[in-house]
């Protein structure tokens, strides 16, 4: 395949990045390197830096050469700023992506795969086993930003085959550590546990031990950043294939709590996790689980890593190498 790849210097794109030279396909990179940094792209290694926004930039490459699908990743993820700063999200996550899908059409790139979360849903009814044709109701604009784009490949499936991929809690770090989570205000909870876990930072916030959860805190749904790469490469190939759009959850279909979380990271650093409580964050779901029975009966996929310990471990492995080298 020959991939035309935004946001490749991000923490999911670059993990992609990995997963697409290991199977020796040709990549492109776009990325302007606003939250993405270039140490996580191999040397070697095709980058444009760009907004998806630069229309004339994006055609000329489009002209001169024949992609067989677009991998978009470029985009705002963090919840709690999306409700500070909705207009940043709408612009970068919406329209940006909408311009960019609209100038791979009409320069012949009908084949896109769009990295969506599991904040489409919102609080669901049934949130212990949340299936694709569960009510969006987001909770925030970052959700509602990808449910934009969502009705956009919708509205265009008679001229853009697409797949959207609705992503879970992802976490950890390659089992080699060739990348990871860089990020200098996270709001992931096993980044922020990892850096109290090497002693970069002192206690970690639970934001509301109120919900009607087992323990009171919120509950997700983790998935290894390894293994959710891999996915995007055989959905890449179903879709090439079969040329149907359609929309898959990528987690494991197993929830762990905030509580949960922490107890296993003290199993495995010496280190223990402080921790305090914190009022609710706006925007956060209660609960959020995925049902993957649809992606495991139309994509040939296996996970590789579903343990919560070793997601963990390598999340704390890759925080060391990062703090070490000050990346």
């Amino acid at each position: 395949m020959k991939i035309l790849l935004t946001g490749g210097a991000g923490y999911i794109g670059s993990h992609v990045l990995l997963s697409i030279l290991r199977n020796n396909h040709d990549v492109c990179i776009i990325d302007d390197l606003s939250t993405g940094n270039k140490n996580l792209i191999p040397k070697n290694t095709r980058h444009i830096n760009c907004n998806i926004n630069n229309e004339e930039l994006i055609s000329n490459l489009l002209q001169k050469e024949r992609f067989d699908i677009l991998l978009h990743f470029a985009g705002f993820i963090k919840v709690e700023e999306s409700v500070k700063n909705p207009d940043k999200y709408f612009k970068n996550n919406t329209e940006n992506a909408i311009k960019l899908f609209e100038t791979c059409y009409e320069n012949g790139l009908k084949n896109i795969i769009f990295s969506s979360t599991a904040a489409a849903y919102g609080n669901p009814i049934n949130s212990d086993s949340i299936q694709e044709d569960e009510n969006l109701k987001p909770l925030n604009p970052y959700g509602l930003s990808k449910i934009n784009n969502k009705k956009y490949l919708l509205k265009n499936k008679h001229k853009i085959n697409s797949v959207i991929l609705r992503y879970f809690n992802v976490a950890g770090a390659d089992p080699d550590l060739r990348s990871g989570l860089i990020s200098d205000e996270p709001t992931h909870l096993i980044k922020i546990l990892s850096e109290v876990a090497i002693g970069k930072r002192e206690k970690i916030f639970i934001y509301g031990n109120d919900y009607e959860t087992k323990d009171g805190t919120a509950i997700r749904d983790y998935i290894h950043v390894s293994d959710l790469a891999d996915i995007h490469l055989e959905v890449a190939k179903h879709l090439l294939d079969k040329n149907q759009s359609n929309i898959f959850n990528c987690g494991y279909g197993k929830g762990y709590s905030v509580l949960e979380v922490i107890n296993a990271a003290n199993k495995i650093t010496s280190n223990k996790i402080k921790f305090e409580y914190d009022k609710r964050r706006p925007g956060d779901a209660e609960k959020l689980v995925s049902n993957v029975n649809k992606l495991h009966q139309n994509i040939n996929w296996k996970p590789k890593f579903d343990d919560l310990d070793f997601i963990i471990q390598t999340a704390i492995n890759w925080e060391k190498k990062i703090y070490e080298k000050n990346l």
